[in-house]
């Protein structure tokens, strides 16, 4: 009788990938999910010998290639705003540098002085006080107008006004009104026989105040006009950044407990910050800047802004010393003086600003 023949163990079955033959067997004694995650990793690296392979025998991409007026159009419509830029703007402050350094005589000779306008300016009195009278007015006009502006802003955001709309746009009428009006109407309320805050002091027994006579009350009272002109305006950048943010935010700090003082100094003025960081540069700017409020607050004086340049800035003694005087090197050593300071104060605020917001 035929004995049947012994049995054998059935081989393991093989991992192949028939893209790449490759093969792998696992041992008798392996265990049984090794040899999957070895069949899994081959066949993942023959995946990528064949992306490999595929990408270094895909032809090149050819450049696609634009008609000469498409590729130029973008600087052409870019290019009014620089031309004009040019011409009024960077050529203007560049020539007022060169100018700086002559004796400048508009239908004459043009004398080479090197330095000498700006060694004739650092002992100018005349400069010193018109630099004291610019901080002065800019200090007094610019942080109150931006606090209240913001004050107001978070306001009218929370509070629930009938004809808010009407508040709103009604901002932006000190904004349009001429500045020659702004200052005979503020004139005549700072006025010493007949204005207004002298007939409140009346009421109180106060002696009547003549504000134009001295440096501070002529300060308060340019300071009065800039700040009733850009109040409104920099209430609606406020409100527009205000309007902006979610309400789900003030809602959930009122469920965590937070005052509404809390919920406006750890909430609203951080996010308002980089509209902040916009007003206070910009204020700055114009600020130090200011040349058409003292020039009309006392139109008898001239270009001194009072017998004793009490409220001359450095602007309109600028405009003195060039068109007045036609002292024309001299100033614009005082331009090149007044472009420096304002520089230096921006970057000075915008320090301040951006090292607070890092340091919360």
């Amino acid at each position: 009788m035929r004995g049947r023949p012994a049995s054998t163990a059935p081989e393991p079955r093989s991992a192949v990938d028939p893209s790449r033959s490759v093969v792998v067997r696992p041992r008798a004694d392996h265990h049984p999910h090794r040899g999957r995650i070895m069949t899994a990793t081959a066949t993942a690296t023959a995946i990528t010998i064949d992306k490999k392979a595929a990408r270094r025998e895909r032809p090149p991409r050819r450049a696609i290639r634009q008609p000469l007026a498409e590729r130029i159009a973008p600087y052409v419509y870019i290019a009014p705003f620089f031309v004009i830029f040019l011409i009024f703007g960077l050529f203007p402050l560049l020539f007022t540098f060169y100018v700086a350094l002559f004796d400048w005589n508009p239908i004459g000779e043009q004398t080479f002085v090197g330095l000498a306008n700006f060694e004739r300016l650092v002992q100018d009195a005349r400069f010193w006080n018109a630099f004291v009278n610019t901080f002065g007015i800019f200090l007094i006009s610019t942080i109150p107008q931006l606090l209240l502006a913001l004050g107001l802003a978070h306001l009218l955001n929370h509070a629930t006004l009938k004809m808010a709309n009407f508040f709103r746009m009604a901002l932006l009428v000190p904004y349009i009104t001429s500045v020659a009006a702004t200052a005979l109407v503020f004139a005549q309320i700072f006025d010493k026989n007949f204005g207004l805050i002298n007939w409140v002091l009346d009421l109180f027994g106060i002696p009547a105040v003549n504000f134009l006579s001295s440096q501070v009350g002529s300060w308060i009272v340019i300071s009065s006009m800039v700040m009733w002109r850009w109040f409104g305006y920099n209430t609606l950048l406020y409100l527009a950044g205000l309007q902006a943010l979610p309400r789900e935010m003030y809602e959930a700090a009122s469920v965590d407990g937070a005052s509404g003082w809390q919920q406006f100094i750890h909430l609203t003025i951080p996010s308002l910050r980089p509209i902040i960081i916009f007003t206070v540069i910009m204020s700055t700017i114009g600020g130090l800047q200011i040349f058409t409020e003292p020039l009309l607050v006392a139109p008898e004086s001239g270009l001194t802004c009072g017998g004793g340049r009490q409220c001359q800035t450095l602007a309109l003694f600028l405009y003195e010393q060039g068109f007045g005087q036609f002292e024309f090197g001299y100033g614009s050593a005082i331009g090149v003086a007044l472009f420096v300071v304002v520089v230096v104060v921006s970057a000075i605020n915008f320090f301040l600003t951006t090292r607070t917001r890092k340091a919360r």
